[in-house]
């Protein structure tokens, strides 16, 4: 008898290797359900140690969005050297309104401010007995939109406090500065936590696949004496990794929905007291799948790393 070699074309090889793919995958989907309980335990430990991270990054957006127009200049204020007439207040006013980095310049005279201080102050009567107007005018500069910032703000300021009819300039930045290192210390703080959880759910899927790979220990010796190489013994627990991080960045999605909504009926009851229109948004769309990518991401990269080393340690005796 003579033996013919058979040949399968590359076309073929191809298709094969999806469809035992596909096979290998739904085979591994089966696998979590006839274990339900330890596999919806840590598809829930996966989908909930998401939805904490993602719930603050909602409350950092939204914070961030409710402080945006804080977080710029509002204005300058220049008092200018006393002994200025009145056009050549109103000369330099023209002159710093002509400036790209200025968007509106208010004067305001002494005199006007010293009657507004008076009715302001309750010392009207103590006032009179002033020989002179001890106010200087002020000009009142309110910056640009591209340099509201506070670096570029404190940068305006440095350059108006350098024209000779200046006496001195005032911006108040301190708020601001703090406001911004508040809102750096969040995000610092909502990254470190996110990158704790991330590896948490590494290290929880990789030892769940560790403990599957270690009950179907013979099986896996049986598959290699026949000639099953590491690589398709591998494969089912790769699937089964991205199912929990397929399944768990859904139940992330459906927690951190719920948790939004209910901070939001908080934060809606808050702002109608201040009338507020502000309202809680939550994910969008390109949010809900990165969060869903994320998910799948680790629940691979646990299992990856589970399969490369314990499957690799099984060889039959």
């Amino acid at each position: 008898m003579s033996s013919a070699k058979v040949s399968i074309s590359v076309w073929r090889r191809f298709v094969m290797f999806w469809v035992h793919n596909l096979q290998q995958a739904l085979g591994s989907l089966g696998e979590l359900t006839r274990n339900p309980w330890a596999s919806l335990m840590t598809i829930a430990v996966l989908g909930l140690s998401l939805t904490l991270p993602s719930t603050l990054y909602v409350v950092v957006k939204n914070s961030q969005a409710a402080t945006s127009g804080l977080g710029e200049a509002a204005e300058i204020s220049l008092f200018l050297r006393k002994d200025l007439s009145q056009n050549e207040v109103e000369t330099f006013a023209k002159r710093v309104e002509l400036r790209n980095d200025v968007e509106q310049v208010q004067i305001i005279l002494k005199d006007v401010g010293l009657r507004d201080f008076r009715e302001s102050s309750g010392f009207g009567s103590a006032l009179d007995y002033l020989e002179k107007n001890p106010l200087p005018d002020v000009l009142v500069v309110l910056p640009h939109t591209d340099y509201k910032s506070v670096d570029r703000a404190r940068g305006l300021l440095s350059q108006l406090q350098q024209e000779r009819e200046v006496s001195s300039a005032s911006l108040d930045l301190q708020w601001l500065e703090r406001l911004q290192a508040l809102v750096r210390l969040v995000e610092d703080v909502l990254g470190a936590l996110a990158i704790l959880l991330c590896a948490a759910v590494v290290l929880i899927v990789g030892n769940t696949i560790r403990l599957m790979i270690l009950n179907r220990r013979d099986e896996i010796i049986v598959m290699k004496l026949v000639g099953a190489t590491d690589a398709y013994i591998q494969r089912p627990f790769l699937y089964t990794g991205f199912w929990y991080g397929l399944i768990g960045g859904i139940l992330a999605w459906v927690a951190t929905a719920l948790l939004v909504f209910w901070i939001g009926r908080a934060v809606s009851g808050v702002t109608e007291l201040y009338d507020s229109s502000f309202r809680l948004s939550g994910l969008n769309f390109s949010e809900l799948m990165i969060l869903w990518l994320v998910a799948v991401v680790l629940g691979l990269l646990g299992s990856f790393i589970a399969v490369r080393r314990h499957v690799a340690a099984i060889e039959p005796r």
